[in-house]
């Protein structure tokens, strides 16, 4: 009996469900009712940015044959035979050329594997990346 009347002489105390209901509302179960507080959620559409270019530039070198930077330029960065042929060219007479444009794990990933591919035929052919200003 004593327990039961403390209980009653208790204030009440907000379910923390329903933190901002009165105690005898969140023990009712009904949230819904027209008196409970709504929180409108607006829903904005996320900036999506195009991730920063890098571009993959080789560079020239006297010692690395052309037909192996065209078999590269096919191979690491998908151009077609006159391509690279046109890139090879402008590597050769520029002293570096850009290989393909990609995001920047992309870009570094490209120029590593050729780096490590030229060196592991035993041609010093560096390739680098650089921060590319797009078009």
């Amino acid at each position: 009996m004593m327990n039961q009347m403390i209980l009653k002489d208790k204030p009440a105390v907000s379910d923390w469900h329903f933190p901002n209901l009165p105690a005898h509302r969140a023990q009712d179960g009904d949230p819904d009712e027209e008196t409970s507080p709504q929180a409108d959620v607006l829903v904005a559409e996320p900036d999506v940015a195009k991730p920063p270019m890098y571009a993959v530039v080789m560079y020239n070198d006297n010692y690395t044959p052309m037909e192996f930077v065209v078999y590269v330029l096919q191979s690491e960065f998908r151009h077609t035979t006159d391509s690279a042929v046109e890139i090879m060219l402008t590597i050769h007479n520029s002293q570096k050329g850009i290989a393909g444009v990609y995001p920047k794990d992309i870009a570094e990933t490209k120029a590593k594997k050729v780096n490590s591919l030229a060196h592991r035929e035993g041609y010093p052919l560096l390739t680098q990346i650089e921060p590319h200003q797009g078009e």
